[in-house]
């Protein structure tokens, strides 16, 4: 444990106690900690003070946040809260147990390609759903996804990357991020959901190699190589990488916005694709192989040799035969038909050059001059759902869908709420160069809800409620009916509409009510008798003991309850009984009755003297005389 870091051992917002530190990156610091309200250990993601005093940089720090919490997917880190406590700005996540991809790579260098397909498919699964909540990761690397145990992959730091693309330039404290970038934030350009498409196809990459496509000593070089350079096929480097992976991967990686895939949905059709059929043909590209002659095998002049694959040729003729050289006349003939050739070649040439001249200035010039654009009216997207609109090709086409949201008490969740440019525009109609279209969609309105958590488990309908932010009182009642720790009502009732912060109010079962009975006195009376005076009271006859004791045997001797004492009902006593070993005998009596007489039965002894003769019943004889 670091005691020289000031926030181990806070307590932030009198609820989360810090820990330990479990990782620092370029804007925050990340701690272990406690929340202290619901039992549980997450994650506290701190900003580094110079951030915390940028107060542009703060506003934009929690719309993101609130943004990015609104994700809910199995491989995406989930944010809790976003909070402040004094001059602490700070994000609540979900503690993950595990280890970064990059740290996985470190220890295993060039994976295997079922590990690469297993681990790609989770990421493009995260990227897909958070696409489709208008969020773009923005810095997808391997230092940001996370391994767990069980295999299963989590990515983190979701919207918080277009904070810190705000703050850096290219310079060599960025050079981690700088491998993954794509080119268009290379250049500053336009950003979409194929950014993020790109960053994985680089993660791809060195997953399948073991190595970056692209190395430099500057992060600045390293940006000049993702624009203008074309990496190693991954099977030149490593060979056991599939045919399929490495075509997906180059095509995730294409720097050409238009070639790479349109959306991670696209990216993780092809994975699965590839997944369920390895053989799978996914060669995107159509590939022209162009043979030239270095002018270093050539000679220097007209008729000089030069050999190429094998082959010996001459300058402006055909191949020299291996026999032997041409004659004199066919050497002559030969050259007219190559000088006709190269006439006709440089007529065609010069043709050809000139129509494409023609055609790229009547594309990109002299077609706007002389024509008529076509055009089209903007559409109204107002009132449509979002999710529709984004599958529709009418629209996508033409406009890059750019959404933000708003919460809204008169519109659904996930309808469009405003949209610019406003509908009814005319635009020039291009397919090439799209217009962004951005609009706002509803959030849904602020009233929650409340769930119905009755016959629930009172922690767990407690935690529910909470993560609503409602604030919860439980009152405890007995109950015949509903076992002990579960929830018998509400209030309010389930499906009433509630604000953030209300109180609600949970009646939770104690268990049956409780009767108290007067423990009754059991010494002195048999054991079958102490169980009878039990069970008549709902007491329970518990273990029963024998010691030695001078009361009778099988008489009650202790109970390890004093009686009188108030007991609840159903409870067991314990009680101890004689074994008769010390019970006192009556006494024999050897004296003789004043006036030689019996006295009675009770002067005899129970047994006769064995050195006596055998007395006779009582018939009132005289006792002999033992002395």
């Amino acid at each position: 444990m670091d005691h020289k870091d000031k926030y181990i051992g806070q307590l932030l917002d009198n609820r989360y106690e810090i820990i330990e530190k479990i990782g620092e990156g370029g804007m925050s610091v990340v701690y272990k900690a406690l929340c202290h309200r619901l039992n549980r250990y997450v994650a506290v993601k701190i900003l580094k003070d110079e951030l915390a005093l940028d107060e542009d940089f703060l506003r934009r720090f929690h719309t993101e946040s609130q943004a990015v919490a609104m994700l809910s997917h199995p491989n995406i880190v989930a944010v809790y809260d976003v909070s402040r406590s004094s001059e602490t700005e700070y994000i609540i996540m979900e503690l993950i147990e595990g280890i970064t991809l990059k740290q996985y790579m470190q220890r295993r260098g060039a994976l295997t390609w079922k590990e690469v397909l297993h681990f790609s498919t989770q990421i493009s699964k995260a990227l897909a759903h958070a696409h489709s909540r208008g969020i773009i990761h923005r810095d997808i690397k391997p230092h940001n996804i996370l391994i767990l145990a069980d295999s299963s992959v989590k990515v983190t730091d979701f919207g918080i990357a277009r904070l810190t693309n705000l703050q850096d330039t290219l310079t060599n404290e960025t050079l981690g991020s700088v491998h993954y970038i794509s080119p268009e934030q290379a250049k500053g350009g336009h950003i979409d959901a194929r950014t993020d498409i790109y960053s994985l196809g680089v993660v791809m990459y060195e997953m399948l190699t073991g190595r970056l496509p692209f190395e430099g000593d500057s992060a600045v070089s390293v940006a000049i190589q993702h624009i203008s350079s074309i990496p190693l096929q991954p099977r030149e480097i490593n060979p056991d990488v599939p045919a399929g992976l490495e075509a997906i991967t180059m095509r995730a990686m294409n720097p050409d916005l238009n070639q790479r895939y349109q959306s991670a949905e696209d990216l993780y059709d092809d994975l699965e694709c590839f997944r369920k059929n390895p053989d799978a043909d996914f060669d995107y590209s159509e590939k022209e192989i162009i043979e030239t002659v270095n002018p270093s095998e050539r000679g220097d002049g007209e008729g000089d040799e030069y050999t190429r694959n094998g082959n010996t040729y001459r300058d402006g003729v055909a191949p020299v035969s291996r026999k032997g050289e041409m004659t004199k006349e066919d050497y002559i003939e030969s050259a007219r038909r190559a000088r006709r050739v190269s006439t006709l070649s440089g007529i065609f040439c010069v043709v050809v050059f000139i129509i494409a001249v023609f055609v790229f200035l009547w594309y990109y010039w002299l077609g706007d001059v002389f024509s008529s654009p076509e055009t089209m009216t903007v559409p109204e997207l107002v009132g449509s759902r979002l999710e529709d609109v984004l599958i529709n090709p009418s629209y996508t086409d033409y406009y890059n869908i750019i959404p933000s949201y708003e919460s809204s008490d008169t519109v659904e969740a996930g309808y469009i709420i405003k949209q610019t440019p406003s509908s009814g525009r005319t635009v020039i109609k291009n397919s090439e160069r799209k217009s962004d279209m951005k609009v706002v969609v509803s959030s849904g309105d602020t009233y929650i809800i409340m769930p119905s958590v009755i016959n629930s488990e009172y922690r767990q309908a407690y935690i529910a409620l909470q993560k609503l932010k409602l604030q919860v009182e439980v009152t405890t009642v007995t109950s015949d009916d509903v076992t002990e720790g579960y929830v018998i009502s509400t209030v309010p009732a389930p499906g009433v509409e509630l604000n953030e912060g209300d109180k609600v109010y949970l009646t939770v079962s104690g268990g049956p009510e409780i009767k108290y009975v007067e423990m009754p006195d059991l010494v002195g009376r048999t054991a079958d008798a102490a169980r009878g005076i039990l069970d008549s009271m709902n007491l329970a006859l518990g273990t029963i003991n024998s010691v030695d004791d001078e009361a009778p045997e099988g008489e009650v001797v202790f109970q390890n309850i004093a009686a009188g004492t108030e007991i609840a009902e159903h409870t067991k006593v314990n009680i101890s009984i004689s074994n008769g070993s010390l019970a006192q005998k009556p006494p024999v009596d050897t004296e003789e009755p004043e006036g030689g007489e019996t006295g009675g039965e009770e002067n005899w002894t129970d047994q006769p003297d064995p050195e006596q003769p055998s007395a006779e019943p009582d018939t009132g004889a005289v006792a002999p005389d033992i002395e």
